[in-house]
């Protein structure tokens, strides 16, 4: 009979050798308990067929039922994922990491593939030290709750596994919610640890996303224009931010501060960020000053083609170029006329989102 290695870790300062040897045995093909924030969990190696053979048979689970996977970083959403919706994307950083589990399409299959990140440093760390895909299922036989703490999940599963953390109890003790994103509207599966109505409000917020080429003039004048607009009409389910093509952490410039001042706006904290890829697939509307900027993003996320725009095909003035052109360097009048731009449009977009 197999008898576990059981270590005991601090949950906040777990040793590293530790984790390094959870690591290696999960690598390996082995079977390792782990603590995550909500229960106990079986954490393999999903390419060991074997040691998912054992998982198997120890859960009692039918094979055509998957297991989920375990991450450590966002980008594997889109390397084993396909068609993520928007929604799917604002619950990730709401809650991620956290207790939340979607359900995704599979980019290998067509079948689906479901996802967490858990919010617990030693899950965390052996996950990612692993550098192998870890399916991790409650540390419970077929019939029994999932254990909140080491001693229920090792009471039953001693001589099953190889390596066993124990971290004393879990933080939450409830299993996560999980979030069926694979069809036309999201559905919870289960209710755990995250509310229906937490998951609900977040995926019912609107984000409106501005891309400039430094964030510092342009898309500075169109958040704050929205912003303001969103307050007088008591929008407070949309949400707005901005951010450029280049390095961040600039200020506004002086004449970008100047003009927003004579509209009652204060831009003085306002410091630049560069646009991410996680920032676009969670935006419900991308709103870019320049062709090249709308070319960017899609290079960045191809995906988001229907969601992106020039904001000046909002406004309303007469004239062929649809670009609005970056007032860096130029005088007080040349910005003048720039908000004013930026102005119509935003009138125009604040009164159909």
């Amino acid at each position: 009979m197999n008898v576990a290695k059981i270590v005991k870790l601090d949950p906040h300062l777990p040793d590293e050798n530790c984790l390094k040897e959870a690591a290696n045995i999960l690598k390996a093909g082995g079977l390792v308990i782990i603590p995550t924030e909500t229960v106990y969990g079986i954490a393999v190696n999903m390419l060991n067929k074997k040691a998912v053979e054992r998982l198997y048979d120890i859960k009692e689970r039918p094979k055509n039922k998957p297991f989920s996977l375990h991450i450590y970083k966002r980008e594997t959403v889109d390397e084993l994922a396909r068609a993520v919706p928007v929604a799917a994307y604002k619950l990730m950083d709401r809650f991620w990491p956290g207790p939340l589990t979607l359900i995704l399409k599979s980019r290998k299959t067509e079948e689906t593939i479901g996802m967490r990140m858990p919010d617990n440093e030693i899950a965390f760390k052996v996950i990612a030290r692993s550098q192998v895909p870890v399916i991790c299922p409650s540390a419970n036989l077929s019939g029994k709750p999932a254990p909140a703490n080491f001693e229920d999940a090792i009471e039953d599963l001693g001589g099953l596994v190889d390596f066993a953390i124990d971290a004393g109890k879990t933080r939450l003790g409830v299993e996560s919610t999980v979030v069926d994103a694979t069809g036309e509207s999201l559905r919870i599966l289960r209710e755990g640890a995250i509310p229906q109505k937490d998951i609900e409000e977040t995926t019912r917020k609107k984000n409106i996303l501005f891309v400039c080429t430094g964030n510092s003039c342009r898309s500075v004048m169109a958040e704050a224009l929205l912003k303001k607009i969103l307050r007088q009409k008591n929008r407070g389910e949309v949400e707005v931010s901005s951010a450029g093509l280049m390095m961040g952490e600039m200020e506004a410039s002086e004449y970008t501060k100047e003009v927003l001042k004579g509209e009652g706006i204060d831009v003085s904290s306002h410091r630049s960020q560069r646009v991410t890829k996680g920032m676009v697939d969670a935006s419900d509307l991308i709103l870019v000053m320049e062709k090249a900027h709308e070319e960017r993003i899609l290079q960045l996320a191809p995906e988001a083609k229907n969601r992106v725009f020039l904001l000046k095909e909002f406004a309303k003035i007469d004239d062929s170029a649809l670009e609005i052109e970056d007032p860096m360097g130029k005088t007080i009048e040349f910005y003048t006329r720039t908000l004013a731009t930026i102005k119509e449009a935003i009138e125009r977009i604040a009164n159909i989102i």
